[in-house]
């Protein structure tokens, strides 16, 4: 079979193409959206919740019209992008006393899920003004952590949905395209991490982190009923050492590539991370390669 497009790991040839061209003909007065939606029952595209993957269906045919395989009706809408414009966060007031002492002499530490609740402003508010990075809002499923004692807070931390391709923890996990594309969601990123810069506390951040990741699986599964088997970060070497990292057990998978993930140019443009990786759980390989 010719491969007229690849589109997430699978080759789609002229049969696929023809199909689709006779489903827009038969329904000429439907919108792109609508035309989604019928392609994904007819193929039986869902997400394994049993929803329908329509987004994922929509760049499907977006790729197909661009390439001129297919011409798509005109859109009727352009949904507005929050990331396009996007508002920073309001500046919030806390408590920036400096705090230095033992691990001990804090007392008993709150850790909080904050997504969905009344303190997940607080935490965007804490990343935006004190992260390196500042702080932007997470894309598909995403959970948020307050780090507090003492009636104060000490440290955030924000969770994300991971990238779908990572060499280096692709190859540890000993993935085959199918079984990325099918489990992808069982693994976590951990997009930020701040200890606030008034806070000194040694091994402050190796503690909260091996407290966060024991409990993330069952937050995340709380929030979107499927658990996480494996988390991933980033750490940039010549900024940071990852010592809590190593210190919490996590291991050095690899380096990136410093080309993004929607690069087309094999060249690199963003500086190399190193990519840190942890288990959650000892059967995380075969969790993570079974097939449905």
């Amino acid at each position: 079979m010719e491969t007229l497009l690849r589109f997430r790991g699978r080759d789609y040839g002229a049969s696929e193409v023809t199909f689709i061209r006779d489903l827009i003909a038969a329904h000429p007065s439907k919108s792109r959206r609508v035309l989604s939606r019928l392609l994904c029952e007819a193929w039986d595209w869902r997400q394994s919740n049993g929803r329908l993957r329509g987004q994922v269906c929509r760049s499907f045919m977006l790729a197909l019209h661009r390439a001129g395989h297919i011409e798509l009706p005109p859109v009727r809408r352009v949904m507005p992008n929050p990331l396009a414009n996007r508002r920073k966060r309001e500046p919030v007031e806390v408590d920036q006393t400096p705090l230095e002492c033992k691990l001990a002499e804090l007392g008993p530490i709150t850790i909080e899920q904050v997504r969905r609740g009344p303190d997940e402003a607080l935490v965007e508010g804490l990343i935006e003004a004190h992260h390196y990075l500042g702080y932007v809002q997470p894309v598909g499923e995403h959970v948020k952590y307050l780090i507090s004692a003492q009636a104060r807070p000490l440290a955030c931390m924000t969770w994300s949905s991971a990238p779908r391709h990572l060499a280096p923890r692709d190859r540890h996990i000993g993935w085959s395209a199918e079984a990325r594309l099918q489990n992808i969601r069982g693994v976590a990123y951990n997009s930020r991490f701040l200890i606030l810069p008034w806070i000194r506390v040694p091994h402050l951040a190796s503690f909260v982190l091996g407290r966060v990741t024991r409990r993330l699986s069952r937050d995340w599964e709380d929030l979107y009923e499927h658990p996480i088997h494996f988390v991933e970060t980033f750490v940039y070497p010549e900024r940071f050492k990852g010592t809590c990292y190593y210190a919490a057990n996590w291991k050095f998978l690899g380096k990136t590539t410093g080309r993004g993930k929607d690069d087309q140019s094999k060249t690199q443009n963003r500086p190399i991370k190193d990519v840190l990786g942890y288990a959650l759980s000892k059967r995380f390989q075969q969790l993570l390669g079974e097939l449905p």
